[in-house]
């Protein structure tokens, strides 16, 4: 049957919603009959894939229709066309079958398919004879989405796509591309609107900002050399082991010679060495995920799937990951589910509607950050996130995802005001939508990867966030492995920032953390969020002149590895980095070459450690019996001493003195007569501190020893017969 001219138009300006049905050859009732648009093409022969003369066809519309019939059944051809006296070949898009099966539709109509990454986005395959790349995209709502990029001149109407009706999701193979082709999807709305090219939601690479065009591309790398570091993680409880994570912002911890972006290759070349040399157990990127605007550190993505272009190709972030891994370095991301920002090119409004956020910006806008939220109660969405989760853990080998903004996923009216937000269906402030979300994500992670870990930054008191979210436990347990205890942080920092002679007023600041420092796993953070916006240095934080700061800081320090709950340290704050960080300039690394910086990075190093190697420091740290106070009410000398332990180890006494009064004959009670080793001491010379101490010992009897307690320090004392 020969189709209406209004068809044949939608054909050629792309509008046409089946362009499959018209297009390619079919099977008739005189034969294979096909169609194809070959732009400036005068005359066109078919062929099939292996070379077999199957018809010429005929030119049936100026605008470059040819029709005709072909020998044998339906089957992928290629055209041999000859106009304006120059030849070329053509593989029609539009002879190949899909790609995505019944299954496929089942699953992502369930919201269950833990594979979107293979199926949804642009992949290198072989179908059906030909090479190529296939793509896929969810926009139900559309009414045509058409493929553009530099393999067809960025025409809109050259490449329509396959609606799978069933599911919303629009699907085509392009034979004779591969990876490094620039893409983006042009898409109408519901309402005939042209919306601006779109870019992938499942893109594994981008391009470099300004520009926003999706790449093709093949996510991580082939070969792997971790397995040594993987099974040791999957054969532990993280929280029993030693966790010190280093924070770092991959853009502005070191840069090149010209102040441009280190690669992932340069930056293994010089940050898993140092991490190492530090001895950190972890490094955690901020988001490497791809975001247009510098300023915003990541957090704003709008590429979820894409290590950003800023550091290289995408495989080296996933060679980077590995050299981590050989050296025993695991990695963490940051991993930011609460919000998407509202660029153009990225999720809002993605097919014309609503889609990935809710319609009603009392649900949908977030005024923090003027960003959209997710609409996690529905399933295609909550299925893009986990699996994007399930994605970072499988093809790059992360060893876990800190979890960004949680609590504003929690509460339906955080950061608004009354009206400005809509209570749950029991008339309540929980995002019972974000919490089963949060919940489904947890379970798929360490259901399926043994030895990743999650740690939420959770900054309110929302019950069992890090407690196992089993079916048939509370609705409110999380699932994370961990949560950011943000209390510590506060309350400690408060602490230290107060004038010494007034600390014995505030001595709650530092005990009352202890109260509940095992109601969640915890790790204690001391994060890029405390060296921003005119919040200075941990350093400049500190009380007191310059000597008085760095004694502070050390004591501090000491005092926070000897806290129960794993560490979090920023990058450059190990060398107490003077200037409040900024993403735009490097670390001021000569500070090192000042002895009391370098004093303070001698002091994380040992701290790591000895954190490392003394089970009593780590192997407790998420349990009481890991923690007994020895004395937790000496304010008026500011003196804080309590015990870690752990079954079968050697305690040890950790002992801060949080004023600059030198104690010679401090009375300690110790739960064990004997030697105690005094194993650390923040005030030590080689820290750059005084050089008080107790000659490397203190003996114990009838419970107690008589100690020498250093100004503004921290000292650690371990049993040692």
């Amino acid at each position: 049957m020969k189709p209406p001219a209004s068809a044949i138009a939608a054909l050629l300006d792309g509008s046409h919603a089946d362009p499959f049905s018209l297009l390619g050859p079919h099977e008739g009732p005189e034969g294979t009959f096909a169609r194809v648009i070959l732009h400036g093409a005068e005359e066109a022969e078919a062929f099939s894939l292996k070379g077999g003369k199957l018809g010429k066809l005929t030119r049936v519309d100026q605008r470059g229709v040819f029709e005709g019939r072909l020998r044998g059944k339906p089957k992928p051809v290629k055209y041999h066309c000859g106009g304006g006296g120059n030849e070329w070949w053509v593989t029609d898009p539009y002879s190949f079958g899909p790609v995505l099966g019944p299954m496929d539709d089942f699953l992502i109509a369930e919201g269950t398919h833990f594979r979107l990454f293979d199926k949804l986005g642009a992949h290198v395959i072989e179908h059906e004879g030909a090479s190529g790349v296939h793509f896929a995209v969810w926009a139900p709502n559309a009414r045509s989405v058409n493929l553009v990029g530099d393999f067809n001149g960025w025409n809109g109407a050259a490449h329509m796509m396959r609606r799978r009706v069933d599911i919303g999701v629009w699907e085509i193979f392009i034979p004779d591309i591969g990876a490094g082709t620039a893409y983006k999807y042009r898409i109408t709305g519901p309402d005939g609107t042209v919306l601006p090219l779109k870019a992938d939601p499942f893109a594994f690479a981008s391009e470099l900002r300004p520009k926003t065009a999706s790449i093709v591309a093949v996510p991580g790398k082939r070969e792997w050399g971790d397995d040594a570091h993987r099974a040791h993680w999957a054969s532990v409880d993280p929280r029993r082991e030693a966790i010190s994570i280093y924070e770092v912002h991959p853009g502005s911890w070191q840069r090149d010679d010209n102040g441009w972006f280190l690669t992932w290759d340069a930056m293994a070349a010089r940050l898993i060495p140092y991490v190492t040399d530090m001895g950190f157990t972890h490094i955690e990127f901020l988001p490497v995920s791809e975001h247009p605007y510098d300023p915003s550190w990541g957090y704003q993505t709008t590429g979820l799937y894409a290590p950003s272009a800023r550091f290289g190709d995408v495989e080296g972030f996933a060679r980077f990951v590995d050299g981590a891994h050989r050296a025993g370095v695991g990695v963490l991301i940051d991993w930011v589910p609460a919000h998407f920002p509202v660029d153009d090119h990225g999720l809002a409004r993605f097919d014309g509607t609503a889609l990935y956020e809710h319609e009603d910006p009392r649900l949908g806008f977030h005024p923090d950050w003027n960003t959209a939220i997710y609409n996690f109660g529905r399933k295609e969405v909550r299925s893009f996130l986990v699996n994007n989760a399930l994605f970072w853990a499988e093809q790059y080998h992360v060893d876990g995802l800190r979890v960004d903004a949680v609590a504003s996923m929690l509460y339906r009216d955080y950061s608004r005001k009354d009206g400005e937000w809509i209570p749950n269906a029991e008339g309540g402030r929980e995002n019972w939508e974000a919490v089963d979300f949060m919940r489904a994500t947890n379970r798929a992670l360490y259901g399926s990867h043994a030895g990743v870990m999650t740690i939420a930054e959770e900054s309110t008191s929302w019950p069992g966030v890090s407690q196992p979210a089993f079916d048939e436990g509370p609705r409110t347990a999380l699932g994370f492995g961990f949560k950011w205890n943000m209390g510590f942080m506060h309350d400690t920092l408060q602490y230290m920032a107060r004038d010494p002679i007034y600390r014995k007023h505030h001595h709650d600041e530092i005990t009352f953390g202890l109260v509940y420092a095992f109601s969640e796993n915890f790790v204690l953070p001391l994060s890029h969020d405390e060296v921003v916006h005119g919040k200075g240095t941990i350093l400049g934080k500190m009380s007191g002149d310059d000597w008085q700061q760095f004694a502070n800081l050390r004591a501090y320090y000491a005092m926070m590895w000897g806290y129960p709950g794993k560490k979090l340290l920023f990058m450059g704050q190990e060398f107490a980095q003077r200037r409040e960080w900024s993403e735009e300039r490097s670390l001021d690394w000569d500070l090192l070459d000042a002895p009391a910086h370098r004093g303070v990075s001698n002091l994380i190093r040992d701290l790591n450690r000895l954190y490392r190697e003394t089970p009593a420091l780590h192997a407790r740290d998420c349990e009481g019996e890991g923690f007994e106070w020895l004395i937790a009410d000496d304010a008026d000398n500011s003196v804080f001493v309590w015990l870690r332990k752990a079954p079968g180890e050697a305690p040890v006494a950790v002992i801060a003195n949080m004023t600059p009064a030198l104690h010679t004959h401090y009375r300690l009670p110790l739960p064990h007569d004997g030697t105690w080793a005094e194993v650390l001491n923040s005030d030590a010379e080689i820290y750059g501190g005084s050089g008080k101490g107790n000659m490397g010992q203190v003996t114990a009897e009838k419970g107690t020893a008589h100690i020498v307690l250093p100004p503004l320090a921290t000292i650690m004392l371990q049993f040692t017969q």
